[in-house]
């Protein structure tokens, strides 16, 4: 490899784990790998490096479809930087989500990416303790992680709810995939100081992102009557569409619905759910290159702040109620 590509073997090596050498000379490298038919040894590199070339991606639930399309750009960007994924699914149970942890890091991964059902959890600031650690939408309380792609929920939500009072809806159903025994994700947090400052009458429900459960629920709230739903995640809020068809109900006209993270599908949707636009491609770039660095020794923190944009379709119709009103 060395004598066919000019180069010292050092940086023939750099080259193919993407390290302190340009993008020209990365691209070169891999260019003539491929022609010779070159594949790393992964076993004598990791014996080498003491490390597996692995990154651990820990979802919160993988029932959700914005979480499915994280994983497999995370999964994608990670083999383009030379590094493989262990994809785990926390299914939305924080006991799960403790037990995968605590075992990839016993797998000896490299960096672990995390988005958390509990970003509170007592594991967090162990586990930090002996591994970098990159999380995604939550901070970790308590944590020293190697850096964090973080929403700014607060803006979001203030978006979310604005829209739905300036629309005339003052009674909605806040649906979210939260547990009574995670109550401190940001977002839940802000939705109830939000509500009071915006004089709005808020009902908060766990609605799993399964589309068949969260069909089920929303089909509950809406015999009790309401017709106005902001859904912390598109998935749910496809549930709150099949519940309003199967009772003949029709949106935006009879039930305004607003979803929180723009995944593709919403915008195929008749009409085109509205929604917060977190920039899922921006989320993945950020977060491999920020485990990317600490999985080589880089311990510069880094903290990204993600800001929302407002996708406005037409789920969110002229509600019966002054803004304010209940």
């Amino acid at each position: 490899m060395a004598k066919a590509t000019g180069l010292s073997p050092a940086s023939v090596s750099y080259a193919l784990r993407g390290l302190q050498v340009s993008e020209e000379t990365i691209e070169r490298v891999r260019r003539v790998a491929a022609e010779l038919g070159y594949e790393a040894d992964p076993i004598a590199r990791a014996l080498a490096s003491g490390r597996t070339g692995t990154i651990g991606l820990l979802c919160g639930s993988l029932e959700d479809l914005w979480q499915q399309a994280l994983a497999v750009g995370i999964g994608r960007s990670l083999k383009d930087n030379d590094r493989y994924a262990l994809i785990l699914d926390a299914a939305g149970d924080p006991y799960r989500e403790r037990t995968l942890a605590r075992q990839l890091r016993d797998q000896r991964v490299d960096a672990l990416i995390v988005q958390p059902v509990d970003p509170a959890a007592e594991v967090w600031p162990e586990l930090c303790e002996s591994l970098p650690v990159v999380s995604i939408g939550d901070g970790l309380a308590g944590a020293r992680t190697a850096g964090e792609v973080v929403f700014d929920n607060r803006a979001g939500v203030t978006l979310a709810l604005e829209h739905m009072r300036d629309r005339g809806h003052g009674r909605i159903a806040v649906l979210t995939p939260t547990r009574a025994s995670t109550p401190d994700r940001p977002a839940d947090v802000h939705v109830l100081a939000e509500a009071g400052r915006l004089g709005l009458d808020i009902e908060v429900v766990t609605a799993p992102q399964a589309l068949t459960a969260a069909t089920g629920v929303a089909d509950a709230m809406l015999a009790d009557g309401h017709r106005a739903f902001f859904c912390f995640a598109d998935s749910i809020a496809y549930g709150v569409y099949a519940a309003s068809t199967e009772r003949g109900l029709r949106i935006p006209a009879d039930v305004s619905v607003m979803g929180y993270d723009d995944h593709p599908m919403s915008g195929l949707l008749t009409p085109g759910l509205t929604t917060v636009d977190w920039d899922i491609d921006g989320i993945i770039r950020a977060a491999v290159r920020t485990v990317v660095a600490a999985a080589d020794g880089n311990t510069r923190r880094r903290r990204i702040v993600q800001a929302p944009e407002l996708r406005e379709r037409g789920s969110v119709g002229r509600g019966t109620a002054a803004p304010g009103a209940f």
